[in-house]
């Protein structure tokens, strides 16, 4: 059993930084592969990076490539999203998620996900 809980959205104005966390519960964190994936108002939920087990593997939506960077610590029990350059379109509820499988794009991969934490960007 896995329990992720983010943290770190709030309101940023185009062109701004923020930095997402997600903690984790549980000793098999080092287990599963980490995701981030967002979902704005009348949309689905959207990929967009996730890190391998061991941190050594990343992989990004085409939207955030360049702009985004994801992370983990497995000491601490945490995965991080790091986003710059934020534009006005980056806004939607951001979740993390633990999955493993080949297909870790998709949300059927992830087992385990948190409620969510809300980013807004202002133009």
């Amino acid at each position: 059993q896995v329990q992720l809980v983010e943290s770190g959205g709030g309101l940023v104005q185009a062109g701004g930084s923020l930095s997402l966390s997600c903690a984790a519960s549980g000793r098999t964190f080092e287990n599963w592969a980490m995701g981030w994936f967002r979902q704005a108002p009348g949309e689905e939920r959207e990929f967009v990076a996730v890190v391998n087990w061991s941190g050594g593997r990343t992989s990004y939506a085409d939207s955030v490539k360049g702009r985004f960077s994801i992370s983990r610590d497995n000491a601490k029990n945490s995965a991080y999203l790091q986003m710059n350059s934020l534009k006005p379109e980056d806004t939607a509820v951001y979740y993390c998620a633990a999955g493993w499988g080949s297909t870790l794009t998709k949300p059927d991969a992830y087992r385990y996900w948190g409620q969510g934490t809300q980013v807004t960007v202002s133009s």
